[in-house]
């Protein structure tokens, strides 16, 4: 049985009846034969394949089940290359030939006016990323103005003032584009002769602009199926947790797929064929972000730009963290289960929560079992999660009084780049005095990992330069970490502990980030 899968494409409704395995990049340059989305580095790497994905809830939304007052279609970039067409079931995709409408889309315009393209083969994914950041802050702003109206509605009918402050900060205005912003939306994609200084004038000119597509309402009509087989790929989209959990204890060989950032490089390689799929991305349990009054909660199918827009305020340090491993195009889709699940010694997500004290839950048919996420990991690749079980969430507690947090990725380039070495430290102090400490490593062994006796030569001291030359001396005692090109054994040692003193000066207010030139 060979079902077709449904979606938006520019606009106008699509069926493709193709296997669900197919990247979306590969569908578009020999379907419809829209090439202006390019192949590249087939990674994800350098967003010369860039796409708008659009969904009718922002993807936050989705994730602390909140409904959508303002009508809008939020769209994110992503990786064409990386993307696998069963992930565009029941959604909206956009290619840069489908920006404009009756005129050219304002970013466009701006580049093709001060010459911001020369070769032109990075240029469509360039304006694509553009395009989404300008329609992520006119959907922001619209939603600011829906919830400004409801407010004023809620008044107007003689309810409290205080029922919705935001009733009283004035009148609605548009979420503005910043260089800052502009800089992160291109983070992850590659200029290879014009430069970033007209693309970036561009984008300063080009400002805010929805993208002209369907409306929300219109997603009821291709609501993602449960199952798409086509040509001997079958791709599972279960609704629930039970549901998903039925489909791993019937089918424990299949591929489980969270956004695909990982395991969508061999795909696109054409190094594996996925002919049996289980998605987590439709499990409402696995999409929720909760909250309670001292922890913070992440489905595994929460994406890292989910977690970027919920933990930045409780730890910065983190925030520029997931920054900088992550383009917007790989945030929008990578996961925590994933990150989690792959077991990559040089993930950087898990020394910054195990650092944070992180718990992990798996769950089967049999039950849910909890542990401490140092202890999922077994050795490389491999970790405690069983043939029938899945990852269905990660918690970490909230910050307390006295609690100072730093990760830190040391890396070839700043942007995008895989760690050398990844050190992550939560220290608590009272009056003064250390009272506890967690330190983790990626990078340093064949898994992530706590520097125990690291910990302890801080724990009990008034955290000064003698406790942190112990600390950093534990530190290099702890760990035998392997020599590869990105760095020699030594050189991780040497690093790693010094670390530990970049910490101390960090948290005693010299100013020790490298930023990006």
């Amino acid at each position: 049985m060979s079902q077709t899968i449904r979606f938006f494409l520019n606009g106008q409704k699509q069926e493709a009846s193709v296997r669900p395995d197919t990247t979306v990049l590969d569908w578009l340059r020999s379907g419809p034969r829209l090439t202006g989305t390019k192949e590249g580095c087939a990674e994800g790497d350098c967003g010369a394949c860039s796409v708008l994905i659009g969904d009718p809830r922002s993807t936050l939304q989705q994730a602390r089940g909140e409904d959508d007052g303002d009508g809008e279609v939020h769209y994110q970039a992503a990786n064409s290359c990386i993307l696998a067409m069963g992930q565009i079931d029941g959604r909206a995709l956009v290619t840069v030939e489908g920006l404009k409408s009756e005129h050219l889309h304002p970013v466009q315009a701006a580049m093709a006016e001060n010459g911001s393209s020369q070769c032109g083969f990075c240029t469509p994914g360039i304006v694509i990323s553009l395009a989404g950041l300008a329609a992520r802050k006119s959907a922001a702003g619209a939603g600011l103005a829906a919830r400004k109206s409801a407010a004023g509605a809620g008044l107007a009918a003689g309810k409290s003032a205080a029922e919705p402050e935001i009733a009283a900060s004035g009148p609605a205005t548009m979420a503005e584009v910043n260089d800052a912003d502009i800089h992160d939306a291109l983070a992850g994609n590659l200029c290879r002769c014009t430069g970033y200084r007209p693309i970036v004038e561009a984008a300063r000119k080009a400002g805010i602009t929805a993208i002209d597509g369907p409306h929300a309402a219109a997603f009821a009509k291709i609501e993602p199926r449960k199952t798409i087989s086509a040509s001997g790929s079958t791709f599972h989209q279960p609704q629930t947790l039970n549901d998903l959990l039925e489909l791993r204890q019937e089918k424990p060989g299949a591929i489980l797929l969270g956004g695909g950032t990982d395991l969508g490089v061999a795909l696109a390689d054409y190094h594996s064929d996925w002919d049996e799929v289980i998605s987590l991305a439709h499990v409402r349990e696995l999409r929720a972000i909760r909250e309670t009054e001292n922890h913070l909660s992440f489905g595994a199918a929460v994406t890292w730009e989910e977690i970027l827009s919920s933990i930045a305020d409780y730890y910065p340090s983190f925030a520029t963290l997931i920054r900088r491993f992550g383009s917007t195009q790989i945030r929008s889709m990578g996961t925590i289960g994933g990150n989690i699940g792959t077991a990559s010694p040089i993930g950087d997500g898990p020394p910054a929560l195990i650092a944070l004290g992180a718990e992990v839950e798996l769950a089967s048919s049999s039950g849910h079992r909890f542990m401490a996420l140092e202890d999922f990991f077994l050795d490389y690749r491999k970790t405690e999660l069983r043939n029938d079980e899945v990852i269905a969430s990660v918690s970490i507690p909230k910050p307390i009084e006295g609690q100072e947090f730093r990760v830190y990725k040391i890396s070839k380039r700043y942007d995008q780049d895989i760690s050398t070495v990844c050190g992550a430290f939560s220290t608590i102090r009272e009056e003064g005095q250390v009272r506890s400490a967690r330190i983790a490593f990626g990078g340093m062994a064949a898994t992530p990992q706590r520097a125990a006796r690291a910990e302890l030569a801080l724990v009990g001291t008034n955290f000064d330069q003698n406790a942190i030359e112990a600390c950093a001396a534990a530190i290099t005692a702890r760990f035998q970490p392997l020599s590869d090109w990105r760095g020699s054994a030594e050189y991780r040692l040497r690093v790693a502990a010094n670390l530990a003193e970049r910490f101390w000066r960090d948290v005693n207010g010299e100013t020790v980030e490298v930023m990006a030139l």
